[in-house]
């Protein structure tokens, strides 16, 4: 399992790194290991400004669909367009080429209330 710490993590299984007011955001090792093959990423959002905790898209494997949760407040900027044609790159690279959404953090002490990857790791390992 790869725990970086330079994102901060949910107790929903994704993450966000953030860049300025900027951020990346995507599900964990441990979530993309637990679903399995992913075969479609769906991400309606774009364009949207969401909640922190709203729900933003979903990822589909052969037997399950799951949604996906925003961690912080913010605008949807951008779906990573490479998701469209692979979707397994969210299993191949979760942290980096299988980013899912940039977004544009409305309140970025939001990520204050985040988990870094120790208190993450303890979490899964309960």
């Amino acid at each position: 399992m790869n725990f970086p710490t330079n994102v901060k993590y949910t107790d929903e299984h994704e993450w966000i790194r953030p860049e300025g007011e900027i951020a990346f955001v995507g599900i964990t090792d441990y979530a993309q290991d637990q679903l399995g093959d992913i075969v479609f990423v769906d991400v309606t959002t774009e364009g949207e400004t969401l909640e922190k905790g709203e729900v933003f898209g979903s990822i589909e494997v052969v037997k399950t669909v799951s949604d996906l949760f925003l961690p912080v407040g913010g605008e949807v900027l951008e779906i990573n367009p490479a998701l469209e044609e692979q979707p397994e790159l969210v299993n191949k690279d979760p942290y980096g080429e299988g980013w899912i959404i940039k977004i544009k953090m409305s309140d970025p002490a939001e990520l204050e209330s985040l988990m870094d990857a120790e208190a993450y790791k303890q979490i899964i390992n309960e």
